[in-house]
C-alpha cells in the first residue's frame, strides 16, 4: 500500500502559478501510476493529470494541457503538478493518487488516495 500526502495549495491571483506536491509512503512508488485529480464545490471529481511509474508517460484533460505539467521524482517518492496561467475555474480541492498495474485506462482505477490540498484562485 501507498499513503499520499498533499501539500502546496493555497490562494492565488488569476494568471498566477502554484505547484502542488504529492510525498508517498513505501518503497515500491515506482511501481505506481501516479495521477492528479480535482473536485469543485458541488460538482464531481474530475482527472486532471497522470503519469507513468518510471514517469515516461503522461497524459492530461484536454482543457489543462499546456497550462499544467505533471512529473515525478521516483528517489523521493514525490509527485509534482505545475499550474500556470490559473484561472477562477481552476478553483478546487486537488487530489492526489495512485495505481499499480496498467497506465490505461488512464482517468481510472486508482486506489489509493490523499486528503486533498485546497486551490483558490480569485479574479
Amino acid at each position: 500500500q501507498v499513503q499520499l500526502v498533499e501539500t502546496g495549495g493555497g490562494l492565488v491571483q488569476a494568471g498566477g502559478s502554484l505547484k502542488l506536491s504529492c510525498a508517498a509512503s513505501g518503497r515500491t512508488f515506482s511501481s505506481y501510476t501516479m495521477g492528479w485529480f480535482r473536485q469543485a464545490l458541488g460538482k464531481e471529481r474530475e482527472f486532471v493529470a497522470t503519469i507513468s511509474g518510471s514517469g515516461g508517460t503522461t497524459y492530461y484533460t484536454n482543457s489543462m494541457k499546456g497550462r499544467f505539467t505533471i512529473s515525478r521524482d521516483n528517489a523521493k517518492n514525490t509527485v509534482s503538478l505545475q499550474m500556470n496561467n490559473l484561472k477562477p475555474e481552476d478553483t478546487a480541492v486537488y487530489y492526489c493518487a495512485g495505481k499499480l498495474g496498467s497506465f490505461y485506462p488512464a482517468k481510472t482505477g486508482y486506489d489509493y488516495w490523499g486528503q486533498g490540498t485546497q486551490v483558490t484562485v480569485s479574479s
